[in-house]
């Protein structure tokens, strides 16, 4: 029996674009369907119908995978890195599929980073409306630890928006060291980082070690596992 599916959400879960602007694609003409011009409302068969976009076909994905990697420090979280540097599609060749990483973790930091081949899903995840929980193990060192934490623990303004109070519990700490655990809900781009420097504390590591359901746990750096069925279907649920 053939599985006819809405065309935005076939071209999400193909990873190309969001479920948004694939619709305003098939709007414009730009989608295709065994060689007919698509319509707004248009079903398809994703794995026995020819579906183009702009002119090229759109790629069949098979069996879903959803991953959780452990990223070590030194690799970006992009799948090709015109620098030459090493990319996490290194880590995951020993997988029957290509996966894409759902949000990213800097070059610098290490840790939990889902992966997958179902757009639809990554697209989700990533939408700021879902606003997942993500726990970083953070090492700092600062002059005044205490002042440093309360301000963490304080509404921030980051790159021009309004972020809310992180969750923050120091884990060690020294005279001019700690390890805190620093957990967000809006994940932009280096925020933990911005945060610490706008508290005067000086990042030395940082490791993601929770992102909604999923446990980073004891996972070897450069390793990854799949998700369980009762992660996936709590992440499902954000």
């Amino acid at each position: 029996m053939q599985q006819r599916d809405k065309l935005q959400k076939i071209i999400s879960a193909a990873g190309l674009m969001s479920r948004r602007a694939a619709e305003t694609a098939i709007a414009a003409g730009r989608v295709s369907v065994n060689g007919a011009i698509a319509q707004l409302g248009d079903r398809a068969d994703a794995n026995a119908d020819v579906i183009c976009v702009d002119g090229q076909r759109l790629p069949t994905v098979g069996k879903l995978y959803y991953i959780v990697l452990n990223k070590p420090r030194g690799y970006v979280s992009t799948m090709r890195d015109e620098k030459g540097r090493h990319s996490v599609d290194e880590l995951v060749r020993d997988l029957d599929a290509r996966v894409y990483p759902v949000g990213r973790l800097d070059v610098n930091s290490e840790g939990l980073l889902l992966m997958t081949n179902d757009g639809d899903f990554a697209n989700r995840l990533m939408h700021p409306s879902h606003e997942v929980e993500k726990t970083y193990r953070t090492w700092v060192r600062g002059d005044n630890l205490r002042h440093g934490v309360e301000q963490l623990r304080k509404p921030m303004r980051i790159d021009g928006y309004e972020i809310r109070p992180a969750r923050v519990e120091v884990e060690e700490a020294a005279a001019d060291t700690a390890v805190l655990l620093i957990t967000i809900h809006e994940g932009r781009n280096r925020q933990v980082r911005k945060m610490c420097q706008q508290a005067e504390l000086r990042v030395s590591r940082l490791c993601r070690i929770r992102e909604g359901a999923v446990l980073l746990g004891k996972l070897p750096s450069g390793k990854w596992r799949h998700l369980t069925q009762d992660e996936l279907k709590k992440m499902e649920a954000k």
